[in-house]
């Protein structure tokens, strides 16, 4: 397969902000002007200048974390019916067209989900303050903090390194860290849509996994039962895609936005073609099952293909196959965590856009779609179980100047 690039279509910014308005208060990862950027990285044109790769400081700390650039393109989503250990919810195929974005060139890390664990004693400490408020004209904007882990040596049992992909997160747990990463920086930064992760983790391939379809290739690319130990790994020891990422088949599987559904892309490949990421996804309206994507340390390989995909199970499971909160005690259980073995197996990676949607669109990626996580986590919020915060990128020095951090 080849994908098609091209440059960003002129309509992908109505309704969002301009190019020269989104630089011009984030600038990080782009670089203006006709030349070609020095250096061996990659670098994707688009209009005003170059898309490329960057690090970025969560503010306050000195933990850190590279985007790279992932040029726009159209690609076939799922995968054909004669690919061995097909499941039949990765079809029938469908053209998608995605536009320009950064992706994590590694998945969240312990080091910087950590910095947003540790915003439920900020939150409370801020409360106590009395500064930064949650008021009715401000409470949309707010973040929530999770809650102190339940078990901590359940989510860390394969370790808590720095350097190992963060796991056992909800998704709402997910969108809420990009909300307060976002908050913090003054960048959009969300989770992928499930079209824009298959699209990046295929970079360029028609295979069964990125580096081709021979089984004995994927030791080189993947943690996964072959090779893992029956623990995931730092991130970034594998070899990286033809684009620059790692880990993008096993370690952890990692959270889409979408919900998984019965029917695999029926109702996308019944559009036009190509279909826009907009229209492909499947927004949930359920609490499970969620999309998962790239398999984990504990999965073969026909788990860990490129099309291959996973439901999350956060009720109503057996005791045969428990759900992934089974063992919490508290009511509500938590919306931010996970506690059975499964989810030892879940993590993230970050997506950010080119263009930078209006704040209604940010609040759909970012915050809770349904009433029940609405409602528990508001319950457990008022019994101090978790914590709500304005965050922008004036916090860190707000914090220190009331002496609440040093």
């Amino acid at each position: 397969m080849r994908v098609r690039l091209r440059p960003i279509h002129a309509a992908l910014l109505t309704g969002m902000l301009s190019c020269s308005t989104l630089w011009a208060s984030t600038q990080e990862g782009f670089v203006a002007g006709d030349a070609r950027p020095a250096g061996d990285g990659p670098a994707i044109r688009v209009p005003g200048g170059w898309m490329v790769a960057y690090d970025e400081t969560i503010p306050g700390t000195d933990v850190t974390f590279r985007m790279i650039p992932v040029p726009g393109g159209t690609f076939r989503m799922g995968s054909p019916e004669g690919e061995a250990d097909r499941s039949t919810d990765e079809g029938p195929q469908l053209e998608v067209q995605v536009e320009p974005l950064w992706i994590g060139r590694c998945e969240v890390t312990w080091a910087e989900y950590k910095q947003y664990m540790a915003a439920f004693e900020l939150f409370k400490a801020m409360r106590a303050a009395a500064i930064r408020p949650i008021t009715p004209d401000n409470e949309a904007d707010a973040v929530t903090a999770p809650s102190a882990l339940y078990d901590p040596t359940t989510t860390f049992v394969n370790g808590e390194d720095d350097t190992l992909p963060a796991v056992t997160m909800t998704q709402f747990a997910a969108r809420q860290y990009t909300k307060w990463l976002s908050g913090l920086t003054g960048r959009f930064y969300r989770l992928p849509a499930e079209s824009e992760w298959e699209y990046a983790c295929r970079a360029g391939t028609a295979t069964a996994w990125s580096v081709g379809d021979d089984v004995e290739d994927l030791d080189d690319a993947a943690w996964f039962t072959d090779n893992s130990d029956e623990a995931p790994h730092p991130v970034g020891e594998k070899a990286a895609n033809a684009w620059g990422l790692h880990d993008m088949h096993g370690n952890v599987a990692e959270w889409c936005v979408d919900e998984l559904v019965a029917g695999g892309y029926g109702r996308q490949a019944a559009l036009p073609q190509p279909v826009s990421v907009a229209d492909g996804i499947t927004w949930p309206e359920k609490l499970y099952p969620r999309v998962l994507r790239g398999g984990a340390y504990y999965d073969e390989s026909a788990q860990c293909r490129s099309a291959a995909r996973r439901g999350s199970r956060d009720a109503g499971g057996t005791r045969e196959d428990p759900d992934w909160k089974d063992v919490d005690p508290n009511l509500p259980k938590s919306p931010w965590w996970y506690t059975e073995e499964p989810a030892l197996g879940v993590g993230m990676r970050l997506v950010r856009p080119l263009a930078e949607p209006d704040v209604a669109v940010r609040r759909r990626w970012w915050d809770a779609d349904i009433e029940s996580v609405r409602a528990d986590t508001a319950d457990r919020v008022q019994q101090g179980r978790g914590a709500l915060g304005i965050v922008d990128p004036k916090l860190p020095a707000d914090l220190k100047a009331e002496g609440i951090i040093e």
